[in-house]
């Protein structure tokens, strides 16, 4: 029999990226809809992807065993 293999989460494929360093990245939320009443200087820094907070990193990579993503 083959040995078990662990599921990767699909919520969390759809949402983060592992790099080739490491790190998990997102995209940031609200830049969907309602944008007039944004700043554009707040509508810029929302197109970048972010790098998530170190504390929730052990709890991300759980979720994505084999390190994939969007």
């Amino acid at each position: 029999m083959a040995k078990q293999k662990m599921k990767t989460k699909s919520a969390a494929k759809k949402r983060f990226k592992v790099t080739g360093s490491g790190n998990i990245v997102f995209q940031h939320a609200r830049k969907r809809h309602i944008l007039t009443g944004k700043s554009m200087k707040r509508k810029r820094k929302l197109r970048n992807a972010a790098v998530i907070h170190p504390t929730d990193h052990e709890r991300a990579m759980r979720c994505l065993p084999y390190g994939e993503g969007f």
